[in-house]
Protein backbone atom coordinates (compact mmCIF):
# COMPACT_ATOMS: atom_id res chain seq x y z
CA UNK A 1 0.00 0.00 0.00
CA UNK A 2 1.25 3.66 -1.08
CA UNK A 3 2.76 5.74 2.17
CA UNK A 4 0.13 8.12 1.02
CA UNK A 5 -2.69 6.31 1.27
CA UNK A 6 -1.37 4.26 4.24
CA UNK A 7 -1.60 7.89 6.14
CA UNK A 8 -4.62 8.59 5.08
CA UNK A 9 -6.19 5.31 6.23
CA UNK A 10 -4.35 6.08 9.33
CA UNK A 11 -5.68 9.60 9.96
CA UNK A 12 -9.49 8.79 9.20
CA UNK A 13 -8.98 5.59 12.20
CA UNK A 14 -7.66 7.99 14.84
CA UNK A 15 -9.90 10.89 13.86
CA UNK A 16 -12.96 7.68 14.19
CA UNK A 17 -14.18 8.90 10.71
CA UNK A 18 -13.71 5.00 10.05
CA UNK A 19 -14.07 1.69 11.55
CA UNK A 20 -12.26 -1.92 11.19
CA UNK A 21 -14.08 -4.83 11.53
CA UNK A 22 -13.73 -8.75 10.80
CA UNK A 23 -14.89 -10.36 7.01
CA UNK A 24 -18.13 -12.08 7.83
CA UNK A 25 -18.36 -15.55 6.98
CA UNK A 26 -19.49 -15.37 3.60
CA UNK A 27 -17.30 -12.37 2.45
CA UNK A 28 -14.55 -14.87 4.01
CA UNK A 29 -15.41 -17.39 1.17
CA UNK A 30 -14.44 -15.13 -1.60
CA UNK A 31 -10.41 -14.66 0.03
CA UNK A 32 -10.21 -18.50 1.61
CA UNK A 33 -12.11 -20.78 -0.68
CA UNK A 34 -13.12 -19.82 -3.54
CA UNK A 35 -11.44 -20.92 -6.64
CA UNK A 36 -11.94 -17.55 -8.58
CA UNK A 37 -9.60 -14.74 -6.90
CA UNK A 38 -11.82 -11.91 -4.93
CA UNK A 39 -10.60 -9.21 -7.86
CA UNK A 40 -11.68 -11.30 -10.62
CA UNK A 41 -14.32 -9.51 -12.07
CA UNK A 42 -16.32 -12.77 -12.07
CA UNK A 43 -17.57 -12.13 -8.21
CA UNK A 44 -19.35 -8.62 -9.58
CA UNK A 45 -23.00 -8.19 -9.37
CA UNK A 46 -24.20 -6.58 -12.80
CA UNK A 47 -27.42 -5.34 -12.92
CA UNK A 48 -29.52 -2.93 -15.07
CA UNK A 49 -32.63 -0.47 -13.86
CA UNK A 50 -34.70 0.76 -16.81
CA UNK A 51 -35.97 4.01 -16.05
CA UNK A 52 -39.03 5.97 -17.82
CA UNK A 53 -39.60 9.40 -16.39
CA UNK A 54 -38.63 12.44 -15.59
CA UNK A 55 -35.02 11.66 -13.51
CA UNK A 56 -32.53 14.40 -13.91
CA UNK A 57 -28.48 13.90 -12.48
CA UNK A 58 -29.40 16.21 -9.29
CA UNK A 59 -32.09 13.97 -8.63
CA UNK A 60 -30.25 10.70 -9.37
CA UNK A 61 -26.90 11.92 -7.49
CA UNK A 62 -28.95 12.98 -4.28
CA UNK A 63 -31.18 9.53 -4.23
CA UNK A 64 -28.45 7.48 -4.33
CA UNK A 65 -26.05 9.68 -1.84
CA UNK A 66 -28.94 9.10 1.07
CA UNK A 67 -28.99 4.87 0.08
CA UNK A 68 -25.08 5.56 0.38
CA UNK A 69 -25.54 7.05 3.96
CA UNK A 70 -27.96 4.68 5.07
CA UNK A 71 -26.33 0.85 3.49
CA UNK A 72 -22.78 1.01 5.41
CA UNK A 73 -21.81 -1.65 2.84
CA UNK A 74 -21.58 1.22 0.13
CA UNK A 75 -18.92 2.87 1.98
CA UNK A 76 -16.90 -0.26 2.92
CA UNK A 77 -13.35 -0.72 1.73
CA UNK A 78 -11.30 -3.76 2.09
CA UNK A 79 -7.91 -3.69 4.08
CA UNK A 80 -5.04 -6.45 4.19
CA UNK A 81 -4.94 -7.78 7.41
CA UNK A 82 -2.28 -10.28 9.39
CA UNK A 83 -4.15 -12.72 9.20
CA UNK A 84 -6.64 -12.30 7.05
CA UNK A 85 -7.90 -8.66 5.04
CA UNK A 86 -10.68 -6.52 7.75
CA UNK A 87 -13.79 -4.33 6.61
CA UNK A 88 -13.06 -0.66 6.96
CA UNK A 89 -16.46 1.65 6.79
CA UNK A 90 -16.37 4.87 6.59
CA UNK A 91 -18.65 7.06 8.19
CA UNK A 92 -19.11 9.12 5.46
CA UNK A 93 -18.48 9.78 1.57
CA UNK A 94 -19.31 10.82 -1.64
CA UNK A 95 -20.94 8.65 -4.69
CA UNK A 96 -19.12 6.14 -6.67
CA UNK A 97 -21.96 7.67 -9.83
CA UNK A 98 -21.49 8.85 -13.53
CA UNK A 99 -23.85 10.38 -15.75
CA UNK A 100 -23.86 9.94 -19.19
CA UNK A 101 -25.61 11.33 -22.03
CA UNK A 102 -26.29 8.38 -25.01
CA UNK A 103 -25.79 9.85 -28.13
CA UNK A 104 -29.11 8.53 -30.37
CA UNK A 105 -26.46 6.14 -32.57
CA UNK A 106 -25.12 4.43 -29.02
CA UNK A 107 -29.17 4.32 -27.64
CA UNK A 108 -29.43 0.78 -29.26
CA UNK A 109 -30.34 -1.65 -27.03
CA UNK A 110 -27.26 -3.83 -28.07
CA UNK A 111 -24.94 -0.44 -27.78
CA UNK A 112 -26.82 0.35 -24.09
CA UNK A 113 -25.39 -3.32 -23.19
CA UNK A 114 -21.99 -2.68 -24.90
CA UNK A 115 -21.75 0.65 -22.69
CA UNK A 116 -22.96 -1.48 -18.92
CA UNK A 117 -20.44 -4.50 -19.81
CA UNK A 118 -17.47 -1.81 -20.48
CA UNK A 119 -19.02 -0.25 -16.98
CA UNK A 120 -19.16 -3.88 -15.48
CA UNK A 121 -16.11 -5.03 -16.00
CA UNK A 122 -14.07 -2.61 -14.23
CA UNK A 123 -11.68 -3.81 -11.50
CA UNK A 124 -12.35 -2.39 -7.94
CA UNK A 125 -9.92 -1.11 -6.04
CA UNK A 126 -10.48 -2.82 -2.71
CA UNK A 127 -8.44 -0.42 -0.46
CA UNK A 128 -9.31 2.61 -1.80
CA UNK A 129 -13.33 1.55 -2.12
CA UNK A 130 -16.44 2.05 -2.90
CA UNK A 131 -16.75 -1.44 -3.68
CA UNK A 132 -19.90 -0.22 -6.23
CA UNK A 133 -20.81 1.66 -9.35
CA UNK A 134 -23.17 3.14 -10.46
CA UNK A 135 -24.02 5.22 -13.87
CA UNK A 136 -27.27 6.69 -15.61
CA UNK A 137 -27.41 6.47 -19.21
CA UNK A 138 -29.31 8.96 -20.48
CA UNK A 139 -31.31 7.71 -24.02
CA UNK A 140 -34.03 10.10 -25.76
CA UNK A 141 -36.33 11.72 -23.43
CA UNK A 142 -37.37 10.54 -20.41
CA UNK A 143 -35.47 7.47 -20.84
CA UNK A 144 -32.73 5.94 -18.44
CA UNK A 145 -30.95 3.05 -17.80
CA UNK A 146 -29.31 2.85 -14.36
CA UNK A 147 -26.88 0.73 -13.65
CA UNK A 148 -24.74 -1.21 -11.06
CA UNK A 149 -21.75 -3.19 -11.00
CA UNK A 150 -21.13 -4.27 -6.94
CA UNK A 151 -19.04 -6.51 -5.94
CA UNK A 152 -20.21 -9.55 -3.77
CA UNK A 153 -17.86 -9.04 -0.94
CA UNK A 154 -20.86 -6.03 0.07
CA UNK A 155 -23.95 -7.31 -1.95
CA UNK A 156 -25.91 -10.24 -2.79
CA UNK A 157 -29.25 -11.04 -4.79
CA UNK A 158 -31.61 -10.43 -1.73
CA UNK A 159 -29.55 -6.87 -1.70
CA UNK A 160 -30.64 -5.68 -4.91
CA UNK A 161 -34.47 -5.55 -4.07
CA UNK A 162 -33.34 -3.89 -0.89
CA UNK A 163 -31.38 -1.57 -3.39
CA UNK A 164 -33.87 -0.80 -5.76
CA UNK A 165 -36.56 -0.38 -2.51
CA UNK A 166 -33.88 2.13 -0.85
CA UNK A 167 -33.16 4.12 -4.04
CA UNK A 168 -36.78 4.88 -5.13
CA UNK A 169 -37.48 5.67 -1.56
CA UNK A 170 -35.22 7.71 -1.21
CA UNK A 171 -35.78 9.77 -4.70
CA UNK A 172 -39.37 10.41 -3.83
CA UNK A 173 -37.65 12.37 -0.64
CA UNK A 174 -35.65 13.92 -2.90
CA UNK A 175 -38.22 15.73 -5.26
CA UNK A 176 -40.65 16.22 -2.39
CA UNK A 177 -37.86 18.66 -1.08
CA UNK A 178 -37.02 16.84 2.05
CA UNK A 179 -33.58 16.83 3.60
CA UNK A 180 -34.28 14.14 5.81
CA UNK A 181 -32.43 10.75 5.74
CA UNK A 182 -33.78 7.88 5.25
CA UNK A 183 -34.17 5.80 8.48
CA UNK A 184 -31.01 3.60 9.43
CA UNK A 185 -31.39 0.17 9.19
CA UNK A 186 -32.59 -2.05 12.10
CA UNK A 187 -28.69 -3.59 12.04
CA UNK A 188 -26.18 -3.26 10.05
CA UNK A 189 -24.24 -5.59 7.96
CA UNK A 190 -21.38 -5.92 10.60
CA UNK A 191 -23.43 -6.37 13.47
CA UNK A 192 -24.88 -9.21 11.88
CA UNK A 193 -21.50 -10.46 11.36
CA UNK A 194 -20.57 -10.04 14.99
CA UNK A 195 -23.48 -11.85 16.03
CA UNK A 196 -22.62 -14.58 13.62
CA UNK A 197 -19.23 -14.84 15.08
CA UNK A 198 -20.37 -15.01 18.69
CA UNK A 199 -22.74 -17.87 17.50
CA UNK A 200 -20.77 -19.89 15.62
CA UNK A 201 -18.02 -21.07 18.04
CA UNK A 202 -15.80 -24.26 17.71
CA UNK A 203 -18.13 -26.49 20.05
CA UNK A 204 -21.27 -25.52 17.85
CA UNK A 205 -19.63 -25.84 14.85
CA UNK A 206 -17.97 -29.75 15.63
CA UNK A 207 -21.92 -30.47 16.79
CA UNK A 208 -22.70 -30.17 12.98
CA UNK A 209 -19.65 -31.83 11.66
CA UNK A 210 -20.67 -35.12 11.65
CA UNK A 211 -23.87 -34.86 9.83
CA UNK A 212 -21.41 -33.42 7.08
CA UNK A 213 -18.97 -36.07 7.40
CA UNK A 214 -21.80 -39.30 6.93
CA UNK A 215 -23.43 -37.20 4.69
CA UNK A 216 -20.53 -36.13 1.56
CA UNK A 217 -18.52 -39.43 1.98
CA UNK A 218 -17.65 -40.66 -1.28
CA UNK A 219 -18.48 -37.75 -3.07
CA UNK A 220 -16.31 -37.50 -6.10
CA UNK A 221 -15.02 -34.33 -7.94
CA UNK A 222 -16.92 -34.60 -11.90
CA UNK A 223 -14.64 -32.52 -13.85
CA UNK A 224 -11.01 -32.30 -13.55
CA UNK A 225 -10.70 -29.17 -15.18
CA UNK A 226 -10.04 -26.08 -13.02
CA UNK A 227 -12.48 -23.11 -13.33
CA UNK A 228 -12.16 -20.84 -15.96
CA UNK A 229 -11.13 -16.68 -14.91
CA UNK A 230 -14.15 -14.34 -15.70
CA UNK A 231 -17.50 -14.91 -15.45
CA UNK A 232 -19.51 -17.89 -16.74
CA UNK A 233 -21.51 -17.78 -19.78
CA UNK A 234 -25.40 -16.87 -19.71
CA UNK A 235 -27.89 -18.66 -21.67
CA UNK A 236 -31.51 -17.76 -20.79
CA UNK A 237 -34.55 -20.50 -21.41
CA UNK A 238 -37.80 -20.52 -19.57
CA UNK A 239 -40.93 -22.85 -18.36
CA UNK A 240 -43.86 -22.13 -19.65
CA UNK A 241 -46.60 -21.08 -17.82
CA UNK A 242 -48.80 -24.42 -17.77
CA UNK A 243 -45.56 -26.70 -16.45
CA UNK A 244 -45.38 -23.83 -13.79
CA UNK A 245 -48.87 -24.52 -12.78
CA UNK A 246 -48.22 -28.33 -13.02
CA UNK A 247 -45.23 -28.10 -10.73
CA UNK A 248 -46.74 -26.24 -8.42
CA UNK A 249 -49.46 -29.08 -7.84
CA UNK A 250 -47.49 -31.68 -8.01
CA UNK A 251 -45.76 -30.28 -5.10
CA UNK A 252 -49.40 -29.40 -2.97
CA UNK A 253 -50.48 -33.19 -3.86
CA UNK A 254 -46.98 -34.72 -2.68
CA UNK A 255 -46.54 -32.36 0.08
CA UNK A 256 -43.40 -31.14 -0.62
CA UNK A 257 -41.98 -27.13 -1.93
CA UNK A 258 -42.10 -26.08 -5.04
CA UNK A 259 -37.96 -26.16 -4.67
CA UNK A 260 -37.98 -29.98 -4.28
CA UNK A 261 -39.62 -30.38 -7.23
CA UNK A 262 -37.62 -28.26 -9.35
CA UNK A 263 -34.61 -29.46 -7.73
CA UNK A 264 -35.16 -33.41 -7.89
CA UNK A 265 -36.19 -32.91 -11.73
CA UNK A 266 -33.14 -31.17 -12.23
CA UNK A 267 -31.26 -33.82 -10.56
CA UNK A 268 -32.49 -36.15 -12.59
CA UNK A 269 -31.93 -34.11 -15.70
CA UNK A 270 -28.60 -33.57 -15.02
CA UNK A 271 -27.42 -37.06 -14.32
CA UNK A 272 -28.90 -38.28 -17.42
CA UNK A 273 -26.96 -36.19 -19.60
CA UNK A 274 -23.53 -35.94 -17.55
CA UNK A 275 -23.96 -39.63 -16.56
CA UNK A 276 -22.97 -39.27 -13.01
CA UNK A 277 -25.18 -40.72 -10.91
CA UNK A 278 -23.51 -39.76 -7.61
CA UNK A 279 -24.23 -35.75 -7.14
CA UNK A 280 -23.55 -32.96 -4.87
CA UNK A 281 -24.76 -29.63 -6.29
CA UNK A 282 -24.66 -26.41 -4.20
CA UNK A 283 -27.65 -23.93 -3.20
CA UNK A 284 -28.09 -20.87 -1.93
CA UNK A 285 -29.86 -19.97 1.48
CA UNK A 286 -30.35 -16.43 2.11
CA UNK A 287 -29.78 -16.11 5.86
CA UNK A 288 -32.12 -13.55 6.64
CA UNK A 289 -34.51 -15.17 8.97
CA UNK A 290 -34.65 -12.35 11.04
CA UNK A 291 -36.54 -9.21 10.57
CA UNK A 292 -33.54 -7.51 11.41
CA UNK A 293 -31.76 -8.38 8.71
CA UNK A 294 -34.19 -7.60 5.65
CA UNK A 295 -33.53 -4.24 5.19
CA UNK A 296 -30.03 -4.13 5.12
CA UNK A 297 -27.26 -4.56 1.85
CA UNK A 298 -24.60 -6.90 2.19
CA UNK A 299 -23.32 -10.77 1.61
CA UNK A 300 -25.11 -12.93 4.03
CA UNK A 301 -25.98 -15.49 1.58
CA UNK A 302 -24.33 -19.10 2.23
CA UNK A 303 -24.22 -22.00 0.17
CA UNK A 304 -25.33 -25.97 1.54
CA UNK A 305 -24.34 -28.65 -0.50
CA UNK A 306 -27.17 -31.29 -1.60
CA UNK A 307 -26.26 -34.59 -2.10
CA UNK A 308 -28.26 -36.45 -4.32
CA UNK A 309 -27.70 -40.51 -5.73
CA UNK A 310 -29.74 -41.38 -8.34
CA UNK A 311 -31.88 -44.83 -8.37
CA UNK A 312 -33.69 -45.25 -11.75
CA UNK A 313 -35.76 -48.32 -10.20
CA UNK A 314 -37.20 -45.22 -7.66
CA UNK A 315 -40.96 -44.06 -7.73
CA UNK A 316 -40.23 -40.34 -9.10
CA UNK A 317 -42.39 -38.72 -6.12
CA UNK A 318 -40.69 -40.98 -3.26
CA UNK A 319 -37.61 -39.81 -4.89
CA UNK A 320 -39.24 -36.11 -4.47
CA UNK A 321 -40.15 -36.68 -1.15
CA UNK A 322 -36.80 -38.17 -0.13
CA UNK A 323 -34.81 -35.35 -1.82
CA UNK A 324 -37.28 -32.54 -0.02
CA UNK A 325 -36.65 -34.87 3.39
CA UNK A 326 -32.56 -34.30 3.03
CA UNK A 327 -32.93 -30.86 1.83
CA UNK A 328 -34.48 -29.79 5.27
CA UNK A 329 -32.21 -31.39 7.45
CA UNK A 330 -28.96 -30.04 5.59
CA UNK A 331 -30.59 -26.72 5.72
CA UNK A 332 -30.90 -27.52 9.58
CA UNK A 333 -27.68 -28.47 9.43
CA UNK A 334 -25.91 -26.17 7.60
CA UNK A 335 -22.95 -24.18 8.98
CA UNK A 336 -20.90 -21.27 7.53
CA UNK A 337 -19.65 -22.96 4.19
CA UNK A 338 -15.80 -21.34 4.73
CA UNK A 339 -16.30 -23.28 7.97
CA UNK A 340 -17.67 -26.29 6.90
CA UNK A 341 -14.59 -26.66 4.09
CA UNK A 342 -12.05 -25.93 6.87
CA UNK A 343 -13.64 -28.88 9.54
CA UNK A 344 -13.82 -31.15 6.95
CA UNK A 345 -10.39 -31.01 5.85
CA UNK A 346 -11.12 -30.21 2.26
CA UNK A 347 -7.34 -28.09 1.17
CA UNK A 348 -7.96 -25.51 -1.27
CA UNK A 349 -6.90 -25.87 -4.66
CA UNK A 350 -6.84 -23.02 -6.55
CA UNK A 351 -9.06 -23.46 -9.35
CA UNK A 352 -11.79 -25.80 -7.67
CA UNK A 353 -14.34 -25.31 -5.34
CA UNK A 354 -14.35 -27.35 -2.67
CA UNK A 355 -17.30 -29.79 -2.08
CA UNK A 356 -18.84 -29.18 -5.62
CA UNK A 357 -18.87 -27.93 -8.67
CA UNK A 358 -22.29 -27.65 -9.94
CA UNK A 359 -25.12 -24.91 -8.48
CA UNK A 360 -28.79 -24.58 -8.14
CA UNK A 361 -30.77 -21.86 -7.21
CA UNK A 362 -34.36 -20.59 -6.75
CA UNK A 363 -34.00 -16.87 -6.84
CA UNK A 364 -37.28 -16.16 -4.44
CA UNK A 365 -36.20 -13.00 -2.88
CA UNK A 366 -38.48 -9.88 -3.23
CA UNK A 367 -38.09 -7.95 -6.10
CA UNK A 368 -39.85 -4.57 -5.65
CA UNK A 369 -41.69 -3.41 -8.92
CA UNK A 370 -41.62 0.40 -8.65
CA UNK A 371 -44.28 2.99 -10.10
CA UNK A 372 -44.86 6.15 -8.99
CA UNK A 373 -46.97 9.30 -10.50
CA UNK A 374 -44.01 10.37 -13.09
CA UNK A 375 -41.79 6.75 -12.79
CA UNK A 376 -41.67 3.34 -13.53
CA UNK A 377 -38.21 1.18 -12.90
CA UNK A 378 -37.67 -2.34 -14.03
CA UNK A 379 -34.46 -3.95 -13.03
CA UNK A 380 -32.48 -6.48 -14.50
CA UNK A 381 -30.02 -9.29 -13.81
CA UNK A 382 -27.13 -9.65 -16.34
CA UNK A 383 -24.26 -11.39 -13.40
CA UNK A 384 -24.98 -12.67 -10.07
CA UNK A 385 -21.73 -12.63 -8.92
CA UNK A 386 -21.55 -16.32 -8.03
CA UNK A 387 -19.07 -17.54 -10.85
CA UNK A 388 -17.21 -20.47 -8.01
CA UNK A 389 -18.89 -23.34 -10.15
CA UNK A 390 -18.62 -25.22 -13.33
CA UNK A 391 -22.31 -24.80 -14.19
CA UNK A 392 -25.29 -23.22 -12.66
CA UNK A 393 -29.19 -23.63 -12.88
CA UNK A 394 -30.69 -20.11 -11.64
CA UNK A 395 -34.58 -20.31 -11.67
CA UNK A 396 -36.56 -16.96 -11.32
CA UNK A 397 -40.41 -16.26 -11.64
CA UNK A 398 -41.45 -14.46 -14.40
CA UNK A 399 -45.18 -13.30 -14.68
CA UNK A 400 -46.75 -16.95 -14.17
CA UNK A 401 -43.86 -18.87 -15.49
CA UNK A 402 -40.56 -19.28 -14.78
CA UNK A 403 -37.28 -17.62 -16.44
CA UNK A 404 -34.32 -20.12 -16.20
CA UNK A 405 -30.51 -18.68 -16.08
CA UNK A 406 -27.65 -21.59 -17.08
CA UNK A 407 -24.44 -20.34 -16.12
CA UNK A 408 -21.87 -22.42 -17.68
CA UNK A 409 -17.55 -22.77 -18.10
CA UNK A 410 -17.22 -22.89 -22.28
CA UNK A 411 -13.80 -24.40 -21.92
CA UNK A 412 -16.03 -27.24 -20.59
CA UNK A 413 -19.57 -26.90 -22.33
CA UNK A 414 -20.84 -25.53 -25.52
CA UNK A 415 -23.91 -23.94 -26.16
CA UNK A 416 -25.56 -26.75 -27.36
CA UNK A 417 -25.17 -29.11 -24.60
CA UNK A 418 -26.46 -26.25 -22.54
CA UNK A 419 -29.82 -26.69 -25.15
CA UNK A 420 -29.59 -30.08 -24.56
CA UNK A 421 -29.69 -30.23 -20.55
CA UNK A 422 -32.41 -27.67 -20.67
CA UNK A 423 -34.48 -29.25 -23.21
CA UNK A 424 -34.30 -32.79 -20.47
CA UNK A 425 -34.58 -30.81 -17.47
CA UNK A 426 -37.76 -29.85 -19.00
CA UNK A 427 -39.01 -32.54 -20.66
CA UNK A 428 -37.83 -34.62 -17.17
CA UNK A 429 -40.04 -31.78 -15.39
CA UNK A 430 -42.85 -32.45 -17.64
CA UNK A 431 -43.04 -36.04 -17.34
CA UNK A 432 -42.69 -35.92 -13.26
CA UNK A 433 -45.72 -33.67 -13.42
CA UNK A 434 -47.72 -35.64 -15.64
CA UNK A 435 -46.49 -39.04 -13.73
CA UNK A 436 -45.25 -38.93 -10.57
CA UNK A 437 -45.84 -42.49 -10.05
CA UNK A 438 -43.98 -44.05 -12.56
CA UNK A 439 -40.23 -44.83 -12.00
CA UNK A 440 -37.26 -42.58 -12.78
CA UNK A 441 -36.75 -44.78 -15.60
CA UNK A 442 -39.71 -44.52 -17.10
CA UNK A 443 -39.86 -40.79 -16.93
CA UNK A 444 -36.81 -40.88 -18.95
CA UNK A 445 -37.34 -42.94 -21.73
CA UNK A 446 -40.87 -40.73 -22.22
CA UNK A 447 -38.44 -37.62 -22.14
CA UNK A 448 -35.98 -38.94 -25.06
Amino acid sequence: MPADQRARLKQWLDRGEAQLYPLTFPQRELWEVSPVPAEDNANHICCLINVHGLLTERECRAAIQRVVDRQEVLRLSILPGKERPLQMIRKSCGINFEFRAVAPKDAQPEAIEELAAEIFRVPFDFVRGPLYRAADLRRAGNDHVLVFAIHHAIADGWSLGVLVQDLFAAYIEVVMGSSEALPPVPQTYTAWGATERAFWQPAVVEQRVEFWRAKLAGSLRMWNLPIAPGPPKRWLSAIPANLTAETRELARQTTVTFFSVLFGAFQIAFSEWSGFDNLVVGTPVANRTRQTARETMGYYAGIVPLRGQIDRSRIAADYLRAGHQQTIDSFANAIPFVELVRALGEQSEAGYNPLFEVRFALQNHPMPEVSLPNLSARLSMRSTGTARFQLGCEITEAGDGLEVAWLFRENLFSRRDIENLDGIFQRVLAGICRSPENRISEVLNRSQ
